[in-house]
């Protein structure tokens, strides 16, 4: 099924359930006879309008909260009727306290359990009736299918493979596995060329450890690249986490990265409405007469370019061009080194410029791009992408790439930015990485930003 099909048919399910909401409302409910058709006016003293607002409203409030309608094809009668009790446990106080909110609203609390009893056996009968219908057809409906491969060779890699094979209603048609040996399909390099060349792909299962850094990554980058869903089977507990998501194939469990709260739609239009109009007004305000005049001075002083351009990992592990005030004597490249403390290569203003980290301020034509964020993990040359992936595990570091990079960032202004003396400071810095993350808001993207003017107004201590 494409994801596209795949959205609508969800769609579809919540269209039915607010018409059920709705409809049974004018059919048990009685709030006072009020009319259905009303001019504009009239809108605030119709409470059958007040209602349907106030049910969508709250309908899907606690689905978003519950995942009522996240897909599961593994879900079972049993597991769907206890989803359907917490949601119609969660909707009905939500009712009563409608009711209880206008007092002139006479409805026995009998009528109101009639009410409530009759939606939840409607909804759930549909439900029900549906996952059976499909559990008992899905393997018959090409519509149904999920194309899948598995990559990597371990205990759980074959059970997975039996189980997707064996159980035939629960519509997935495996493509293939790769192996590092190429036993299957082919080599796990096959099975990257596999994905670009199979765009159609739906869900791609990595024995993650089977695979080293570079490949996850590539994994990683490919799956966003074709909306392809990428999970991980894990021979063991350790992965577990607040960033991970588990669900069983049987008794099998297989991982995947949860999706980063800021990017959800929501969140990810505010943050990017704020990227936008907090990027112009420093480009506008700041880089309209700086730029020119730390031009004159960096060419004055030292030969090359006024911008140091260089590839850095973003999102999804994709690479982009990042932009700076050029710092130092000696041109980059891909392989260069941290500026470490008394660095000879640093000029005068260089220096001045990165203890104020006046030389960031190019970035922002990076966020105006949508290539990065004001605030965010910051973001890595590629060589030490590669370098540090291989001193934090694996979901964690992936994890981090799952929102833009940042101007500034929560590790940043903690003290974990420029030189890397210790695995100590590569694995705080992430810690705090994924706590943003996890915690963001645009309060603490606010906080962020403020500590980074008052750390640049004193000085950075590890920028040198």
């Amino acid at each position: 099924m494409s994801k596209k099909n795949s959205k609508v048919g969800y769609l579809l399910l919540i269209f039915f359930d607010i018409l059920v909401i709705n409809l049974l409302t004018l059919v048990i409910l009685d709030f006072g006879n009020e009319k259905i058709f009303f001019f504009p006016i009239e809108i605030l003293n119709n409470k059958s309008f007040l209602y349907f607002i106030y049910s969508t409203i709250s309908w899907l409030s606690i689905s978003s909260f519950l995942n009522y309608y996240k897909p599961n094809r593994l879900e079972s009668a049993a597991s769907l009727i206890v989803l359907q009790m917490k949601q119609f446990f969660a909707f009905s106080i939500c009712v009563f306290g409608f009711i209880g909110l206008f007092r002139s609203i006479d409805v026995e609390a009998l009528i109101t359990i009639r009410y409530l009893i009759v939606i939840f056996a409607a909804i759930s009968l549909f439900k029900v009736s549906r996952l059976l219908i499909l559990k008992s057809f899905g393997h018959y409906a090409q519509s149904g299918i999920k194309k899948i491969i598995i990559v990597g060779d371990n205990q759980s890699s074959r059970e997975l493979k039996d189980i997707v094979t064996k159980r035939k209603e629960l519509g997935y048609d495996l493509k293939g596995t790769y192996t590092r040996q190429g036993k299957g399909s082919g080599t796990i390099e096959d099975a990257i060329e596999q994905i670009a060349s199979n765009r159609n792909l739906d869900e791609i299962y990595c024995a993650i450890d089977k695979l080293d850094e570079a490949q996850v990554n590539e994994f990683i980058r490919l799956s966003s690249l074709y909306d392809i869903d990428l999970k991980f089977i894990t021979q063991t507990d350790n992965y577990r986490a607040k960033r991970l998501e588990t669900q069983y194939y049987d008794y099998l469990p297989v991982l995947s990265i949860q999706k980063a709260s800021l990017n959800n739609p929501a969140n990810k239009l505010i943050k990017r409405i704020f990227d936008i109009v907090f990027s112009l007004l420093i480009i506008t305000l700041i880089l309209s007469w700086l730029l020119p005049l730390l031009g004159i001075l960096i060419k004055l002083e030292s030969k090359g370019p006024i911008f140091f351009k260089h590839k850095r990992n973003g999102i999804d592990y994709k690479k982009f061009t990042c932009y700076k005030f050029r710092s130092l004597r000696e041109s980059h490249s891909e392989e260069v080194q941290h500026v470490m403390e008394d660095d000879k290569r640093v000029t005068s203003i260089g220096r001045f410029i990165r203890k104020t980290s006046i030389d960031e301020l190019p970035q922002f034509f990076n966020v105006l791009l949508g290539q990065m964020s004001v605030v965010g993990p910051r973001p890595h040359m590629l060589s030490y992408t590669d370098a540090y992936s291989k001193k934090i595990d694996k979901y964690r570091f992936a994890f981090r790439h799952s929102v833009k990079p940042g101007i500034t960032g929560l590790a940043q202004i903690k003290g974990y930015r420029g030189e890397i003396r210790s695995d100590e400071d590569i694995i705080n810095r992430i810690k705090y990485d994924i706590f943003y993350i996890e915690n963001w808001s645009l309060l603490l993207d606010l906080k962020i930003i403020l500590q980074t003017f008052f750390n640049a107004l004193k000085g950075e201590e590890k920028a040198y």
